[in-house]
């Protein structure tokens, strides 16, 4: 079973702190265990053993994102990580190809977040483990020297809105999940929401997080409104009874798009832990 199938909120959660992983698995859909920017180098050792074994114990609702492929920690990651039987990976900084077909044994949702990885994931999406694309805007602009990934209004500057969707296209030209950035700011849940509920609307399958506060608000922008729910059953109910291909509903035209965006909203709420099936 994919960790994508368990609801649309990943939570990270630090590699060195085992008295919080219980508690993250309890919160969110699915937890990623950090051996990579949430631990300090002196951590990184000592913690990689206890990952391993919480992860190997919820195989299905857990992912491990190990430390980049250039880094003095990787090889020692994924060896633990083989042993232990874990099947989840994410793999930052991924822009080779060669690194990802070396992970043959894992699941891996590659995190482009450099230049090298953007340009690269319509090719890293095509590989047969890679399970999910995921991009980071932060990493991004490091990479690039810059200052900020958002202007002063807390939205993302355009480069960064391109770096989005250009992943997201990536991912579902491929039948892959794409997977939304995190937001950095942890007491701005309007903002959250706002950027969660425009993820859902452009197709991404999931957001990430770092903070338990945020998995509620990014649950409720994933799941269809009743409106929604109303709109599509109608759409769908219309579309059987009249055999039309395009037909008129109040001041809407429908036709095949929309009956597909009918079809999606009413599958996601059969899948959504949080909301009941329509009657």
């Amino acid at each position: 079973m994919s960790v994508l199938t368990q609801g649309p909120t990943l939570l990270f959660c630090p590699g060195d702190r085992p008295d919080r992983f219980a508690k993250a698995l309890a919160r969110a859909d699915t937890v990623i265990f950090d051996l990579e920017d949430a631990i300090g180098p002196d951590s990184k050792d000592a913690a990689r053993n206890p990952v391993a074994e919480a992860a190997a114990a919820e195989p299905d609702r857990s992912v491990v994102r190990v430390n980049a492929v250039d880094s003095p920690w990787f090889d020692a990651d994924v060896a633990t990580l083989r042993a232990a039987g874990v099947r989840n990976i994410m793999l930052p900084k991924a822009a080779d190809i060669e690194h990802l077909r070396a992970l043959q044994d894992f699941d891996v949702i590659v995190l482009c977040e450099t230049v090298a990885g953007v340009m690269a994931a319509p090719r890293l999406a095509a590989e047969a483990n890679c399970v999910a694309l995921m991009w980071g805007g932060e990493d991004l602009v490091a990479d690039l020297r810059g200052r900020s990934s958002r202007g002063p209004g807390g939205r993302y500057h355009a480069m960064i809105e391109h770096v989005r969707t250009t992943v997201l296209f990536a991912a579902a030209a491929e039948g892959k999940a794409a997977i939304d950035a995190v937001h950095i700011d942890i007491t701005d849940l309007d903002g959250l929401r706002r950027e969660a509920g425009e993820a859902a609307d452009m197709g991404f399958r999931a957001k990430a997080c770092i903070h338990p506060c945020h998995v509620r608000p990014l649950r409720e922008a994933f799941s269809p409104t009743d409106d929604q729910i109303h709109w599509a059953q109608l759409v769908l109910a219309e579309s059987e009874a009249c055999g039309a291909g395009v037909f008129r509903l109040g001041d809407q035209m429908i036709d095949g798009p929309l009956l597909a965006h009918a079809r999606t909203l009413l599958e996601r709420t059969l899948n959504d832990p949080v909301k009941p099936p329509p009657r």
